[in-house]
């Protein structure tokens, strides 16, 4: 391990799911100087802000958790903006991160940059080698160019930039917003509200045999807190000279059916779960290759009913200020 408790380090986007978990980490391994920042101290857009920003606060390393994110009904409704805020927010960070000499950063991208067909479990060698999904491509693209826009950095410059690609997240601090959240606050949100209206029913889209894999947001928070401390070296020696992006997930998938009985059972709710078959099912399966971040020595520790009822305790105690 090649990692120092009182680095400067900076977390962008530490207001989200994703951002807030890394804070709570890199403070549960004892980290003394982490500078937490989020869209009211900076704007991420603003070339000229970044950089002022980069340049008065003489950070070590970065943690690029900022995005912008939504479900597959947003990313259809709004390709333009998820493309444009996005390649915006990693070219003005990235960038603003080197001419500032930051050796050390970590950047958050998504399961959906591999092709659309590609191979089940999805290896981190799949990138570019397909078509991509087009509900999501124009979101996909952006988070391809961070990938490579930190490979371009250490390949040119000699940089430290490192890249995750998480499989699809849960927990605290999740979108819960009825058009625009992922799969588990949708369905976890459906089920509770069915059960305090006193509902016998609930119907979900497609066939419910498409299988995903869910990964709660502290086991992604741990995973990149363990990647960006390994040494170069040490990181280098599962991948390929050059290649920044890891796959970060648990390695096991279940259907659509099973996560929605499992969320039944977490909410409490006991009437039927129907699936209307008139509805698109999506990508028959997707699973991320994990094999490379176990030989770097994590795995996933939160098993999916217990991440659930954590997700699902955290909703109940904040329901009244969310935007739902």
């Amino acid at each position: 391990m090649s990692y120092k408790l009182q680095e400067k380090i900076l977390v962008l986007g530490c207001h989200g799911m994703v951002g807030s978990a890394i804070v709570r980490e890199l403070s549960r391994k004892g980290y003394e100087n982490v500078l937490a920042v989020g869209r009211s101290e900076v704007d991420l857009s603003c070339q000229r802000e970044v950089g002022d920003f980069f340049a008065e606060h003489r950070v070590d390393q970065v943690y690029l958790a900022a995005a912008k994110v939504g479900g597959i009904q947003a990313n259809n409704n709004y390709p333009a903006e998820f493309i444009y805020q996005n390649l915006l927010i990693q070219t003005n960070v990235i960038n603003a991160a080197h001419m500032n000499n930051v050796q050390k950063l970590l950047f958050l991208g998504s399961s959906c940059i591999y092709p659309k067909h590609a191979d089940q479990p999805m290896r981190e060698e799949a990138l570019l080698t397909g078509l991509l999904e087009p509900t999501n491509e124009p979101y996909a693209i952006a988070k391809i160019a961070g990938i490579k826009l930190c490979e371009s950095f250490n390949r040119q410059y000699g940089r430290d930039y490192r890249s995750v690609m998480p499989t699809n997240l849960y927990g605290p601090l999740d979108n819960y917003h009825h058009e625009n959240s992922h799969v588990i606050p949708a369905l976890l949100r459906r089920f509770h509200e069915v059960v305090a209206q006193g509902g016998d029913e609930v119907v979900i889209w497609g066939s419910g045999k498409p299988m995903r894999e869910f990964l709660h947001v502290d086991d992604m928070a741990s995973a990149s807190v363990h990647i960006q401390e390994l040494s170069l070296e040490e990181y280098q020696a599962n991948t390929e000279p050059m290649l920044s992006h890891i796959n970060v997930g648990t390695g096991v998938d279940c259907t659509i059916r099973e996560l929605a009985e499992t969320l039944a059972k977490v909410v409490g709710f006991k009437g039927e779960i129907k699936f209307d078959h008139t509805k698109p099912d999506g990508t028959p399966r997707k699973l991320m290759d994990v094999s490379k971040l176990r030989k770097m020595g994590w795995q996933a520790k939160i098993g999916l009913e217990d991440g659930l009822r954590d997700a699902y305790r955290w909703f109940i105690e904040n329901e009244k200020n969310l935007r739902l």
